[in-house]
């Protein structure tokens, strides 16, 4: 099937970056999110990227105007049915996803493709719950989507090879790598990485090292371009603490039981970067560790 429109659900972090990479690929797109704000700040943020890749000379100014010229938002859910491939990008919540495709499934089109950013969530268990589990999958971007190279495409059981194919197609029209992963929790990529974040939670929790001796052990002594703890802030205390909390419930083994110390942090609303603070507070000039 060929790929003209896209409908991307939630402005936040991932959503206006899928937004970005779509436009700049040549889909029309259209970004939806139950906050007009966060639309608008997506759009700002869409413009400064741009213009940000345009003045290292990635990309011209007059592809940055044809980007943005193809990016329209709405409030109402229902106009992403005139869209080829849906790509929900919200809280990574299952009820929450499962609420919006119900909300959304009366208005599609017959050949649309539905479609999750989920990092944990059972693509099968999605699909179930919508008319079309055939034309379901996992469409999952790394943050920043503009930066990051890989996307993983997960089929649920029900998912057929036209989806996949079609889907595949699209991420290379991104430039980008697709990794086909099998719908067991976590994928491929959080399935290694997040029990290596909660690991080195541990080892804050248990007096091992302080924050800046496990990520400059790790940045140094392993050569990672961030240390675990700084990742974690960076994708978002929650997310880590939900992605792990889907292998603990999903394999049910003891060691992806959940660090008490993130589940702590969480709650205390100390998320990382986006409520600046979290193994790190990021008021001041400089990130200063808060353990």
């Amino acid at each position: 099937m060929d790929v003209k429109q896209v409908g991307i659900i939630g402005a936040g972090q991932m959503g206006n970056g899928i937004a970005h990479v779509m436009a700049l690929a040549g889909f029309h797109v259209v970004l939806n999110d139950i906050s007009q704000q966060s639309l608008d700040n997506a759009l700002s943020l869409i413009q400064k990227n741009l213009s940000r890749q345009a003045s290292r000379g990635k990309i011209t100014e007059a592809e940055v105007a044809d980007a943005m010229g193809r990016i329209s938002t709405t409030l109402v859910l229902a106009d992403l049915g005139k869209t080829d491939l849906v790509i929900e990008a919200a809280t990574e919540r299952e009820s929450v996803k499962q609420a919006i495709f119900e909300d959304l499934l009366p208005h599609l089109q017959p050949h649309t493709i539905l479609t999750s950013n989920t990092s944990s969530i059972s693509i099968t268990r999605l699909a179930s719950r919508t008319d079309r589990p055939e034309r379901f999958m996992g469409f999952h971007f790394m943050n920043p989507v503009p930066v990051m190279q890989l996307v993983e495409l997960i089929r649920g059981i029900a998912t057929d090879e036209e989806t996949f194919k079609t889907c595949q197609a699209v991420v290379a029209k991104l430039g980008k790598t697709s990794a086909s992963a099998e719908d067991f929790p976590a994928f491929i990529v959080n399935r290694i990485l997040m029990p290596m974040i909660n690991e080195a939670v541990y080892t804050l929790y248990e007096g091992v090292g302080s924050v800046r001796s496990i990520d400059e052990s790790m940045k140094l002594g392993a050569n990672h371009p961030m240390g675990p703890l700084e990742l974690a802030d960076f994708i978002g205390l929650d997310t880590c603490l939900a992605i792990m909390n889907v292998l603990h419930d999903g394999l049910a083994d003891t060691k992806y039981r959940p660090c008490p110390l993130l589940t702590k942090y969480v709650e205390a609303g100390w998320l990382g970067r986006k409520t600046q603070r979290g193994f790190y507070d990021y008021r001041g000039d400089e990130p200063v560790p808060t353990r």
